[in-house]
């Protein structure tokens, strides 16, 4: 028995004793010190007060606490103090097994689509895995939506909220971004078989808005501020784990039920939006998702097409107002 144990014990706002803990566990009280000492030494802020015992006052990112919340999954979960990009260290595990996937508050150097930096200051759940799936790129253009699902799914979980999904790879809330996915692939420069995937994912949590660079401020929102009170980053990320299982093992048998919970989420349909491919600039109307997670279009003119790639911006969100 050790800290993992006694971590799991301890309640948000709630004191639980010494002696209790030591019972519960059959631990010595000096064994329950010791281990309150080692997890707040890990970032856990625990008060202690005399007659009353032990309470968990926030939780910080911790890999004993997270995985204590996880069922027993083949996959191995790590959590990083700090990192420039989850993604970026994934890829530094190029031998890494299929289900590795590494955790962290706080990216350096986080990136999005397009090369863009992805601004990830403390208070963030920051979370990539690499998936090695036995399929060709193109037999994966689904990916990113089945991915924005699970997500989806793990912030119910864990906080209540009903996130809404922006083709095709934002989570919002109230116009607002919640969350961004970036995936990439590693193919085989000879015959562009498929070496792995990393699935990178940024959630806002408990995110100081205010810490964001300007630019993106009006755009954003965090869990904190959606619930009214910080959500247990553990359990986030505990979700986020447990739902990209689930995902990954559906990957290749139930496409299209994911995609229509996708399409029932996705507030891109239904609305005017403006697809951006390189310098052309043209207004659509959304009409719906195909069975890969396209982007199925009305151009002004009457025509139709499916996008796959590009930037869709959504009339009334991230400023577009035109």
């Amino acid at each position: 028995m050790g800290k993992a144990e006694v971590l799991a014990l301890l309640r948000d706002g709630e004191y639980i004793s010494g002696e209790e803990i030591s019972r519960a566990l059959g631990i010595s009280r000096a064994a329950v010190w010791k281990a309150v000492n080692a997890l707040r030494a890990e970032g856990c802020l625990i008060d202690s007060v005399p007659n009353r015992g032990y309470c968990l006052l926030y939780r910080e990112l911790n890999e004993a606490l997270l995985l204590s919340k996880l069922p027993s999954l083949p996959w191995k979960v790590r959590v990083l103090p700090e990192t420039d990009s989850t993604n970026n260290a994934l890829k530094r595990e190029c031998t890494a097994p299929h289900g590795t996937v590494l955790v962290t508050g706080k990216q350096t150097g986080g990136r999005g689509r397009l090369g863009r930096q992805f601004a990830s200051p403390h208070g963030g759940v920051y979370l990539s895995v690499l998936l090695r799936p036995n399929a060709m790129p193109e037999e994966l253009l689904h990916l990113t939506p089945m991915t924005a699902v699970a997500v989806r799914r793990a912030i119910a979980d864990c906080s209540g909220i009903e996130a809404e999904i922006k083709w095709t790879n934002d989570l919002v809330c109230g116009g607002k971004k919640l969350c961004g996915i970036l995936t990439e692939l590693t193919t085989e420069a000879g015959s562009g078989a498929l070496q792995s995937v990393i699935v990178g994912i940024g959630v806002n949590c408990n995110t100081v808005i205010e810490e964001l660079p300007p630019e993106v401020r009006p755009m954003a929102t965090s869990l904190t501020q959606l619930c009214g009170k910080p959500v247990d980053p553990n359990a986030l990320a505990a979700a986020l784990v447990q739902r990209l299982y689930e995902m990954d093992a559906a990957l290749l048998t139930q496409r299209e039920a994911w995609m229509r919970e996708y399409e029932a989420h996705c507030i891109t349909v239904g609305q005017t939006v403006q697809v951006v491919r390189g310098d052309e600039r043209r207004k659509a109307f959304a009409e719906g998702i195909d069975a890969f997670g396209g982007l199925k279009v009305r151009w002004e003119d009457g025509t139709t097409e499916t996008i796959n790639t590009g930037e869709v911006s959504v009339r009334g969100m991230y400023g577009y107002t035109s």
